[in-house]
């Protein structure tokens, strides 16, 4: 995989979380929730209208967490745009150490919320997201 591929796939990381944080931010609008809650639904299998976005704490943790997931898209776009060529290896270790932090935390929350199934779907993400960064890039 070259540099330019890396640079690529961070984008690709990028868009994919950063794009959850106005989604979870519309959410936090009473008549913007359904989406939401339904994407939560799914993760929380089964599908049984649990949980729902009827609590201001929920709403307010979905503001926070669309935060945050926008604030990290936005500093791998960055990263993919102003340090990976002075640093490829240091942005792709500093990316896998972040995306694996969040595998483990995520996923040990869910199995102990009671939501495994969300730690399963965790998976596909991981690779999602990680893609081709596994190994180093290259030089071509």
């Amino acid at each position: 995989m070259s540099r330019d591929a890396h640079k690529f796939w961070l984008k690709v990381s990028a868009v994919v979380i950063g794009l959850f944080g106005p989604f979870l931010f519309l959410a936090t609008m009473p008549g913007l929730t359904e989406p939401a809650r339904l994407d939560l639904d799914i993760l929380a299998w089964p599908i049984d209208g649990f949980p729902s976005y009827q609590s201001d704490e929920i709403r307010f943790l979905s503001a926070l967490t669309g935060g945050f997931l926008l604030g990290w898209g936005v500093t791998i776009w960055f990263l993919s745009e102003r340090v990976y060529d002075r640093a490829p290896e240091a942005v792709r270790q500093t990316f896998l150490i972040g995306v694996c932090a969040w595998f483990v935390l995520d996923s040990a929350g869910s199995i102990t919320s009671g939501n495994p199934s969300n730690a399963a779907f965790n998976v596909l993400v991981l690779l999602v997201v990680v893609g081709p960064m596994w190994r180093p890039a290259r030089d071509v």
